[in-house]
């Protein structure tokens, strides 16, 4: 019987309607996973805090794609629906981190707050990348997964870039030990 359903399952799944979707399963797979990894290998929590960043933005475009199919739509709700998912990074302030500001050039942030930022805005400018380049090479993407690939490669850059050049400082705010992010398994 048990395989009866997997198979029923399995042809339901390969049947239905594929919807175009700017947030794909894939790519939230993929931050999430790369989320996971950057924190068990013990990277600096600005590199976490950009990857965190690009989860939230996800689940706001989650969010969008949930309201737009149950026709759940108002003056913009797109806005406020990105910062309502993006304003999840609060939470983290509650028990695991103390917000400390800092001078990050012109801005008065933390530094974890500042890369979640910098990481959600990023993933959104490379999904909005995407819809440029496909629009170029006539609706097609250049190659498979391009849809995944431009975002995540990115994201992936831009915490590249926080890692070997750190504009954020995380170093000495972790020296007070206050700053301790857990991923529960």
């Amino acid at each position: 019987m048990k395989i009866l359903n997997w198979f029923v399952l399995l042809l339901f799944g390969f049947v239905g309607k594929a919807f175009a979707n700017p947030a794909c399963a894939v790519c939230t797979v993929a931050i999430a996973g790369s989320l996971t990894v950057a924190k068990k290998l013990g990277l600096d929590e600005c590199v976490i805090g950009v990857w965190v960043g690009a989860l939230l933005a996800m689940m706001g475009y989650w969010m969008m794609r949930f309201c737009e199919k149950r026709n759940w739509t108002f003056p913009l709700y797109r806005p406020i629906l990105m910062l309502s998912s993006l304003s999840m990074a609060g939470f983290v302030y509650v028990k695991d981190l103390v917000y400390t500001p800092n001078v990050i050039g012109f801005l008065y942030m933390d530094y974890f707050l500042f890369s979640t930022l910098c990481g959600a805005l990023t993933l959104i400018f490379g999904l909005h990348f995407y819809q440029w380049m496909k629009a170029k090479n006539g609706g097609h993407a250049h190659f498979p997964f391009e849809k995944v690939v431009v975002p995540i490669l990115l994201v992936f850059i831009l915490s590249s870039v926080f890692y070997f050049y750190p504009i954020c400082d995380c170093e000495t705010q972790a020296a007070g030990e206050n700053l301790v992010v857990s991923f529960e398994d």
